[in-house]
């Protein structure tokens, strides 16, 4: 497990981030939200020592993070990192062995993996010569070549197709299930609840909220419940309970307890027929939202 530790860093008198703690854990897919500025990028070249922090640690399994775990971290950069008029299969080659493995052994490994994101016909093709989105599957596979310890990645997904997602997230998530831990960084909100295990939620620099879906949601402030009638629903508004939206026989409205949005219903039964009632089932762009305002 990796462990951020009251991780504190200043850009002259900018202070970034401030006393940011979070873990990934090994067979998880930990997702990184923020707004652009938040402090994302920061923390993760932070983590892989590119970066240094003023004040905090980075740990694994309770210890000091040191080089050597570093090095084998696989790593995708928000800007493509490969060389444009290398082939593909060459460029896998090389860092292949940049990290210690045989000539044979990366170019059976990367092209093991150039076939499982769909880039088999492609792998003896300059970079440049591959669309956008295929250049980021080749980074995929030069991130993975080495059969890295931890992945960090900086949006992995950009550029790709719903197909070409699946694709690498089956990718990503066989390194999960042997035992490395995955911080992957995203601008889609939805795309992130449907793929991760845990979310990290960073504003400001800061860490707003942290933890599986589940628990933010239990967490999160203003559980909301919709009601729908065939009666005229203007008097919730006089409940005492605050409304959110509102529309002829159709209201979402605030109630901290279930005692009091079954308060609600009760009046709701005596006036009409209630065709709906119930919690409603949030999104992480709503907890987003809440939890950075």
């Amino acid at each position: 497990m990796i462990s951020v530790r009251k991780v504190n860093r200043s850009f002259g008198s900018a202070q970034v981030l401030r006393d940011v703690s979070f873990a990934i854990r090994p067979g998880m897919l930990t997702g990184f939200v923020g707004g652009n500025g938040a402090g994302k990028t920061t923390t993760m070249r932070i983590i892989l020592g590119v970066l240094a922090l003023d004040s905090g640690s980075v740990e694994v399994d309770g210890q000091p993070i040191t080089e050597d775990y570093r090095a084998n971290i696989g790593y995708i950069p928000e800007e493509r990192g490969l060389y444009p008029k290398m082939k593909v299969i060459d460029q896998l080659v090389y860092l292949g062995r940049l990290h210690g493995l045989s000539a044979r052994e990366a170019r059976g490994r990367g092209a093991e993996l150039l076939e499982r994101l769909g880039l088999g016909d492609r792998m003896g093709d300059p970079l440049e010569a591959l669309s956008l989105g295929n250049q980021q599957r080749a980074q995929i596979a030069a991130a993975l070549v080495h059969d890295p310890v931890a992945l960090i990645l900086d949006e992995p997904f950009s550029g790709l197709d719903p197909l070409a997602v699946e694709t690498t997230l089956g990718v990503l998530r066989t390194a999960a299930d042997a035992g490395a831990p995955v911080l992957f960084s995203s601008h889609q909100l939805d795309l992130v609840e449907r793929l991760c295990d845990e979310l990290v939620i960073i504003a400001g620099g800061e860490i707003r909220a942290n933890g599986t879906r589940e628990d933010l949601l239990a967490d999160a402030a203003e559980p909301v419940w919709e009601l729908q009638s065939s009666a005229d629903v203007g008097w919730v508004r006089g409940a005492g309970v605050q409304v959110r939206e509102f529309d002829a026989g159709n209201v979402r409205f605030v109630a901290r307890t279930e005692d009091e949005a079954n308060r609600v219903l009760a009046e709701a039964l005596a006036r009409g027929t209630v065709t709906h009632f119930g919690r409603v089932n949030r999104t992480l762009h709503d907890i987003f939202q809440e939890t950075v305002r």
